[in-house]
């Protein structure tokens, strides 16, 4: 089943392997995507669909050295000539919309200052400044309903470039404790305004945002990203079954390409490979609350992933660090052949070691 085509929304892909958004810290000055960066992707192009890594929409969405962005036009022509690589090895591509809120650190953004957020809560833990050292999170700054009106541009602006590049749609970053995951669960949420409270307000930036970058592409171009039950950057919420369950039902209404949910028993987020036998399996929690398409990523091999999708749990499956060592795994899948295993080292940061250099069949 892996091998046979799908339609997700608009964009139809070739099988049902996606690459997942994986962040290498490998941007050049301006947070530009490096020349590498190419070569890289287009390496990756056997995937049905490939996620960019997470992208920021604006300075002050940064939240590490060296990460990409899709605000300038620099940042807009580096992408449009990988997109074009992609395309030109018969792959598509989306662009991973992101803006990090508090899991940033003010290094990284001087001139906007503090991190913002819902609510002006700090994380626990240290985070990488610009020096690519840590640093104890700051307290960031609540958003302001002007914060929230120049988020939506910015998020509509990310969209306009990502189309000036030739993605072939979007999908937008709400999951891993980042800033419309924040305004989600309610750990990092207690505001009092409409945005806060209620699972509805709560809710409803995601909504906006979807609704800002339909402006731009369609809706069956857009996905949405989501870690029902993830813990990675200090979140949690209070009633995690009936929030995502109002999120999904939420989602119904917009026709979109796709929702893109990760199993919280991977936490190789936060820097190791450790496998949670204990988490909920949300595909199947939530599965039945969504009536579109759904993409499952979340520590899967093979035999995982065919079963997630001869179950009718998932769609299409998302591998993160086996495609970062197998350029090809579409094919070695296709034959049964052995895998290169992944340098964890070289994830983060560097040049082509760990990053363009694993062989290919």
């Amino acid at each position: 089943m892996m091998f046979t085509p799908i339609k997700l929304g608009a964009i139809e892909l070739k099988n049902r392997l996606v690459m997942a958004p994986l962040t290498r810290m490998r941007a050049t000055a301006g947070e530009v995507p490096s020349s590498l960066a190419k070569t890289y992707y287009s390496q990756r192009a056997g995937a049905g669909l490939i996620i960019s890594e997470a992208t920021q929409i604006s300075p002050i969405g940064q939240g590490y050295p060296a990460t990409p962005g899709i605000y300038s036009a620099d940042q807009t022509a580096a992408w449009k000539e990988i997109v074009e690589a992609v395309h030109a090895k018969g792959g598509k591509m989306v662009a991973q919309l992101w803006h990090v809120g508090r899991i940033s650190h003010s290094s990284l953004h001087p001139a906007q200052g503090l991190p913002e957020a819902p609510s002006a809560i700090a994380p626990v833990g240290q985070t990488y400044g610009a020096d690519w050292k840590l640093h104890d999170y700051e307290t960031p700054k609540a958003m302001t309903s002007e914060d929230i009106a120049r988020l939506l541009k910015d998020f509509e602006l990310a969209a306009k470039n990502a189309q000036t590049a030739g993605f072939d749609g979007v999908e937008i970053h709400s999951a891993n404790g980042y800033l419309l995951d924040q305004f989600l669960q309610d750990k990092t949420n207690q505001r009092t305004d409409g945005y806060g409270g209620s699972i509805e307000n709560r809710m409803r930036l995601l909504g906006e945002v979807i609704e800002s970058v339909a402006k731009v592409f369609s809706n069956d171009c857009i996905g949405v990203r989501l870690s029902p039950y993830g813990s990675f950057n200090d979140i949690s919420d209070s009633d995690p079954i009936a929030l995502f369950n109002g999120v999904m039902h939420k989602l119904n209404g917009y026709q979109l390409a796709y929702v893109h949910m990760i199993e919280p028993r991977s936490t190789s987020a936060g820097g190791n490979d450790q496998v949670n036998t204990e988490a909920p399996i949300t595909s199947e929690i939530f599965r039945a609350a969504y009536q579109g398409k759904l993409i499952s990523a979340g520590g899967y091999d093979q035999a995982m992933g065919e079963a997630v999708l001869d179950a009718g749990l998932a769609d299409a499956v998302a591998y993160g660090r086996l495609y970062i060592s197998n350029p090809d795994l579409a094919e070695r899948f296709k034959l049964g052949a052995p895998l290169n295993p992944y340098d964890r080292a070289t994830f983060y940061g560097g040049a082509e070691v760990g990053y363009t250099d694993y062989p290919t069949l």
